[in-house]
């Protein structure tokens, strides 16, 4: 192999879900990698989706599941399935020596999660969720800046919002509102970007009390369509500091991302003086803004 030419990862798409339209793109728009097969439960519907997206025909499309991953050529899938299949799927694909691209939320539970991580593991097989915006250049810089101790301190308050305007076809029919099916809701679908923020930017350290607020509303079949949550971390960072988060996450309202994280740190150490420091960032439909603000 030339030292210029790119190993492709060859991709595999384990069902046939409107986000898998987007990442199939994505995964043929990278230099080092390539659509390699797509499959659904029936090939008249792989074949509709490969139609309907233009695919090469030079993709193998099968009807089963079983036979993606029986495909010696596929190193990789990627499964936008519903999460009560996840954890049956991915470890079934980790068990044909499959890299595991998975959809968040990426299991139903922990229980579940540590399977899959154990059997990707135990084949020497790389596990990631489906999270695109922790790999954003933004949010790259965003940590740069969050981790400089001369320009921010610790932070002592996080609020982390997700929330989307749903349609009657959406609660009639989609999987995210289905409790054999995505039985997280709300929770699962919108609370992994709030919940994942939060963790983020406490550097993966995990909270000291979770409490769920009073405004938890579901629907018929028990799923959670709206729901808010306060985190608490209560023991204190080297300096002495402790943060609050609240996180707020909802299918009955107009459709709005935001973070907003505030920080303090000794400004002038003689006077005891502290800066505040805000870091917002927002996204309404298709305009997103990032602002830092600073008071003394």
């Amino acid at each position: 192999m030339a030292e210029t030419e790119v190993a492709q990862v060859r991709f595999g798409i384990v069902g046939c879900a409107n986000i898998a339209r987007k990442v199939a793109r994505a995964i043929n728009l990278a230099s080092n990698s390539i659509l390699h097969a797509i499959a659904s439960r029936s090939i008249d519907k792989a074949k509709q989706f490969a139609s309907d997206n233009g695919l090469d025909p030079r993709v193998k499309i099968y009807g089963s599941y079983d036979q993606l991953l029986d495909d010696p050529s596929v190193d990789a899938v990627y499964m936008p399935l519903p999460t009560s299949l996840h954890v049956h799927w991915a470890v079934m694909a980790a068990q044909k020596g499959k890299h595991v691209l998975i959809e968040k939320p990426t299991a139903l539970d922990v229980g579940e999660l540590d399977t899959i991580l154990e059997a990707c593991q135990s084949n020497g097989l790389q596990f990631m969720d489906g999270s695109m915006w922790l790999h954003h250049p933004r949010t790259v810089k965003m940590k740069e800046m969050l981790f400089d101790s001369k320009l921010l301190g610790d932070v002592n308050y996080i609020y982390s919002t997700s929330t989307t305007s749903a349609s009657p076809e959406f609660f009639e029919n989609d999987i995210r509102v289905k409790g054999n099916l995505d039985s997280l809701g709300a929770l699962g679908d919108l609370g992994w970007y709030c919940l994942g923020a939060v963790l983020w930017a406490k550097n993966y350290q995990l909270p000291t009390v979770v409490t769920a607020l009073p405004d938890v509303t579901t629907n018929s079949d028990g799923v959670i369509v709206s729901f808010s949550a306060s985190i608490q971390y209560k023991e204190p960072s080297s300096s002495g500091a402790t943060t609050n988060a609240i996180i707020h996450c909802s299918f009955l309202a107009d459709t709005s991302m935001q973070r907003f994280l505030e920080s303090q740190r000794l400004h002038h150490p003689a006077t005891r003086e502290l800066r505040i420091v805000r870091v917002h960032v927002g996204c309404k439909v298709c305009e997103s803004s990032y602002r830092v603000e600073c008071e003394a």
